[in-house]
């Protein structure tokens, strides 16, 4: 039992050597792997002007660099773009955020305080400003001009 042993070991180890062997020439020349592509042998030096180098098509991806993926932001159902001002009625929302008030879709920015409060009934005129940034996260932001109850 015990040559059995040491004849499987032999037979493994002159397997591994000789599949090793079949890698390298031996005269300083990379012989091609089983996907045609030549190993590395030196690592790359870096740029002197700082850039980093655009790898092609062909070459294999790095595990180890960050990718950079596009950001995909979830869009709110588009409305049709509106130049100038618009009069919006209707009941006016929370927001998700604290002091935020929608109405109809649109993020109410400035106008009356006392008379734009959530629940209230009213009639907005002002302009859609998408461009404008707010920390609500919610609505289109709508730039409040005159606000009337009713």
């Amino acid at each position: 039992m015990r040559t059995i042993r040491i004849a499987a070991t032999a037979l493994i180890v002159c397997t591994a050597l000789a599949a090793c062997a079949g890698q390298d020439a031996g005269d300083g020349t990379a012989t091609p792997t089983p996907t045609g592509a030549s190993p590395v042998t030196e690592l790359p030096t870096p740029d002197p002007t700082g850039s980093a180098p655009v790898p092609s098509p062909s070459d294999p991806v790095d595990p180890t660099v960050p990718t950079t993926r596009p950001t995909v932001r979830p869009t709110a159902p588009s409305k049709p773009p509106v130049t100038g001002e618009i009069t919006v009625t209707g009941r006016i929302e929370s927001g998700v955020e604290p002091g935020c008030l929608l109405l109809d879709g649109y993020l109410l920015l400035g106008g009356p305080r006392d008379v734009l409060t959530a629940g209230a009934s009213v009639t907005v005129t002002g302009r859609p400003d998408p461009t404008m940034m707010s920390t609500c996260q919610q609505g289109t932001p709508f730039v409040v001009a005159s606000a009337k109850r009713g």
